[in-house]
Order: structure tokens, then C-alpha cells, then sequence
């Protein structure tokens, strides 16, 4: 009788077993056909020239998106000058210094604000920015991405400083060190592998973003050299690329997907590198 409830009871773990393997597959299979995909499509375009070249006139085969890769760093950088201050001290303002209702209707803006769709924040900096100047720029599309990055960081910023022992921040106290001292030396510090990983995962968020690139960056051939002008950046090229008739054309844009994705991929693997230690630390 004991035996077969204990073969029984093996038999659900096995199956439950299956199960999550099964799941968890699924869950990977996607991921491994988009790489599978893009690998496939896109790795003959991958070159030395690809990253050193500007793309070649309308019909000319060759080229490469060397402005595009530069654009999308800058305007990566101009997004995160604007989202990472704003994001990390509006963390820090819930963490430490709110009160339970304003803490909790800021919490409740930046959850609706991180579900608007990227377009809308396109549309927004187009009336703000683009409207009044009368020319799509580099700044304006980075202005674009940095505030869809501010709720992002603002609510990880806070989740990371949550986790920083109250201890801490008593025994500081304690000693007589000011508020804003603690804060700063103290809290900031411990919490800091935690905010950059936020910053970095807030940063590969937007750096595929098409939508809001499209009403403030708009795109450009060359290489940008003002701020106010229109910049380039690797998804609008390759959204310019996929809806043309040309297949060069067609299988730069798969390359630029795959450069794309990887570097989304890198910037992940360097937020599990920094969250590696902390992740030991809790474990013991």
C-alpha cells in the first residue's frame, strides 16, 4: 500500500516535472527563433563595412549604418541625461522622504505612465518640441526616449532602495548624521549595483523604440552634427529599410535587427553580472 502511494506520488512529481520543462521551453523557444532568424537573415550583411559606412544612395547596393549605430548612442545619451537624475531622485524622494498618500498617487502615475504607448510620448514631444522649433531633432527624439524612461526608473529605483536594512539608516541617524548625509553616502551606495542595473535595463527598454523616433528624430542619411538637426538611429533605419522594394536594402535591415538585439542582449548580460554578487550575498 505504501509503495504504490509513493510510485504514485512519483509519478505526479515526474509529470508536474515534465511540465515545467515543458513550459519553460516554450517560454525560450521564441527568443531562440527570433536569434535563429536573425542570424540567419542577417549575419552575411554583418561587416566591417556595415559598421564604418554610411548607406549607399537609393539603389546602390552596399553601404552600411555606421550614423545609425552612432545616432542611437546619442540619442541614448540625451535620454539618459534627462531619465537617470530625474528617475534615481524621484526613487529617492519615495523611498525615503515621501508621505503614504503622495508616495502612493506618485506610485499610481508612474504604473499608468509606464503602460502609454511609446507613440504617444512621440506625439507629445513632437507638439512640445518639434511644433515650436519647426525641425525634427536629435534632441527632441532624445527627450522622447528619456521620458519613457523616468517612470521605468523611478519605480526600480525605489524597489532597490527598499532593500537597503532600515539598520542602516538608524544607525547613521544615531551617530547624528544628516538626513540628506545618509542618504547620500550611506543608502546611495549600498543600493548602487541596483540602480545602475535599473538604469541599464531602462536604457535597452528604449533603445528599440520606432514609434516616438519617428514624430522627433525623424531620421538622416549622414552624419549628424548638431543636436537640432535630424539624427539617424538603428530602428528607424531599419524600419526605412524593411518597407523599401530593394532586398540589399531588406537584408541591411535584418542586420541591423541582429546588431540591435544583440546589443539588448549585452546590456542584459552586464544587469545579471552586477546583480551577481547581491544575489550571492542574499543567498548566504
Amino acid at each position: 500500500m505504501r509503495e504504490s502511494f509513493y510510485r504514485w506520488r512519483k509519478i505526479k512529481s515526474g509529470l508536474v516535472s515534465a511540465l515545467c520543462l515543458l513550459c519553460a521551453v516554450l517560454v525560450i523557444a521564441p527568443l531562440g527563433l527570433v536569434f535563429f532568424h536573425l542570424l540567419r537573415e542577417g549575419a552575411s550583411a554583418v561587416n566591417w563595412s556595415f559598421f564604418t559606412n554610411l548607406p549607399k544612395p537609393v539603389g546602390e547596393i552596399g553601404g552600411g549604418m555606421a550614423n545609425a549605430i552612432v545616432g542611437t548612442f546619442e540619442l541614448l545619451g540625451i535620454a539618459a541625461l534627462i531619465g537617470v537624475p530625474t528617475g534615481v531622485l524621484g526613487g529617492v524622494y519615495l523611498a525615503e522622504y515621501g508621505s503614504v498618500r503622495v508616495n502612493w498617487l506618485l506610485r499610481f502615475i508612474c504604473d499608468i505612465l509606464n503602460g502609454v504607448p511609446s507613440i504617444i510620448w512621440g506625439i507629445v514631444v513632437y507638439g512640445l518640441i518639434v511644433v515650436p522649433v519647426k525641425s525634427f531633432s536629435a534632441l527632441a527624439g532624445g527627450v522622447a526616449l528619456g521620458f519613457i524612461m523616468i517612470p521605468l526608473i523611478v519605480r526600480m529605483s525605489e524597489e532597490v532602495l527598499l532593500l537597503v536594512p532600515n539598520g542602516y539608516r538608524e544607525a547613521a541617524l544615531a551617530l547624528g548624521i544628516a538626513r540628506w548625509k545618509m542618504t547620500l553616502h550611506i543608502v546611495l551606495k549600498t543600493a548602487l549595483k541596483g540602480l545602475v542595473t535599473g538604469v541599464l535595463l531602462a536604457l535597452a527598454r528604449v533603445a528599440g523604440e520606432t514609434a516616438p523616433l519617428l514624430f522627433t528624430a525623424f531620421g538622416n542619411r549622414f552624419w549628424n552634427h548638431n543636436l537640432h538637426d535630424p539624427i539617424a538611429a538603428l530602428p528607424l533605419q531599419i524600419f526605412a529599410y524593411a518597407i523599401s522594394p530593394y532586398d540589399d536594402w531588406h537584408r541591411q535591415a535584418w542586420a541591423g535587427a541582429l546588431v540591435l538585439v544583440s546589443m539588448t542582449f549585452l546590456v542584459n548580460v552586464a544587469v545579471r553580472f552586477l546583480t551577481r554578487s547581491r544575489s550571492a550575498a542574499l543567498a548566504k
